[in-house]
């Protein structure tokens, strides 16, 4: 048996670790550009960042602008806030787009390169500055990926993978995801259940390592989502849903995503549908779908979100896939989230488009239990149309 499996060198895991963050970038950088959004800053969830960073005497430089499915141009505009600063060192704080935001700024501030330059997989040259992240929301894993995802001039979502994006450190603290609002906990935790999920099914790269993380973070988060949406104060319910993003994030790292990502990506692009939302969408007809090829591996997932299904008796392959896919509707449906296309405003006139787009997703369609034809594509967009 022959794999690798990488990951980030530190990982910092404790409530109120956030409030400690200057002592731990001091002396992995002196003047950091902080990434950040209006939103958080709103929210007051920055600010104690920004206060232990200036209590070690950081020259820190604040760039609160970072845009959902970060567009290219604003990307562009933040690796330029980091050259006027002359910034030594970069720091992520937020969802998805900070950190994956903040990995493109540390690549390409001191480079030659254009962002245009290292689209797709192993394209970075040179050295990244040092990099630090912290999640606000348990979902997308991204403190612990080598990945990011822009939204290209043409509004489509490039994926750019390349270990130069690994953090030197991630700072986790569930105390910052305290305040999401129910239908944000309820888009990421399922993104992050649908991370551990193609990670398993992958039919490149699963490992037993991944393997092993995928199974863990799966039954955190799915024991806990529905939890974190109905009682939002709840510590240890956070915690463990930040875990599991990160264990989910740790996995798909090393044993990529498939389908479910590939359809949600025209989603983002096109309709800019948060991914969270879009990947909840496309969940169970890409299970359905999958069925025929992945049984064996959703029925394993089986004995983890659904270990009663059949009072403890030993079912076939098929029975407890079934349950499997059973199992993770009922906890999609149990926290809310819009289910249908149409109430985010797309037509049926809009789903040959998705569809087209879906197949240039060919990076994460390739590492999906089945394949994924055109035809397909759009027979799953009707279905959740």
């Amino acid at each position: 048996m022959n794999f690798t499996f990488n990951t980030v060198p530190d990982i910092i895991f404790r409530p109120g670790v956030s409030k400690e963050f200057g002592a731990h970038v001091k002396g992995r950088m002196e003047r950091p550009i902080l990434l950040t959004d209006k939103g958080l800053i709103d929210a007051g969830l920055v600010e104690p960042v920004l206060a232990s960073l200036k209590a070690e005497s950081l020259d820190v430089f604040l760039f609160d602008d970072v845009a959902a499915d970060p567009p290219a141009p604003k990307v562009k505009e933040a690796i330029e806030a980091a050259r006027s600063h002359e910034a030594d060192g970069v720091i992520g704080v937020g969802g998805g787009s900070s950190m994956d935001t903040a990995k493109l700024v540390a690549v390409l501030m001191n480079s030659g390169q254009s962002l245009e330059d290292i689209y797709g997989t192993d394209q970075v040259t040179g050295a990244r500055a040092p990099l630090v992240l912290a999640p606000t929301t348990a979902g997308t894993g991204s403190e612990v990926t080598p990945i990011s995802v822009v939204t290209s001039e043409a509004d489509e979502k490039i994926g750019i993978v390349d270990n130069h994006l690994y953090p030197d450190m991630a700072l986790l603290d569930p105390e910052l995801t305290l305040g999401l609002p129910r239908h944000v906990t309820a888009a990421t935790g399922i993104d992050a259940m649908v991370h551990a999920i193609e990670a398993y099914t992958n039919i490149h790269r699963k490992n037993p390592v991944s393997d092993a993380l995928a199974r863990e973070a799966l039954r955190q988060l799915s024991t806990n989502i529905v939890a974190a949406c109905e009682t939002p104060g709840d510590i240890k319910v956070r915690e463990a849903m930040l875990l599991g993003a990160m264990l989910a994030g740790q996995a798909f790292a090393n044993s990529p995503v498939g389908a479910v990502h590939g359809m949600a990506y025209p989603l983002g692009g096109i309709f800019h549908v948060p991914h969270g939302l879009s990947n909840s969408l496309m969940l169970e007809p890409v299970l359905r779908f999958n069925a025929p090829k992945a049984a064996c591996q959703y029925a394993e997932l089986a004995d983890v979100v659904a270990p009663n299904y059949d009072n403890g008796t030993t079912g076939s392959d098929t029975a407890r896939c079934d349950a499997f896919i059973t199992r993770m509707v009922e906890i999609v449906e149990a926290t809310g989230v819009e289910r249908r296309l149409t109430q985010l405003g797309i037509s049926h006139n809009d789903l040959p488009r998705m569809a087209e787009d879906a197949m240039k997703a060919q990076r994460v369609l390739q590492n999906n239990p089945r394949e994924v034809t055109y035809d397909d594509a759009l027979a799953m967009y009707t279905e959740v149309l």
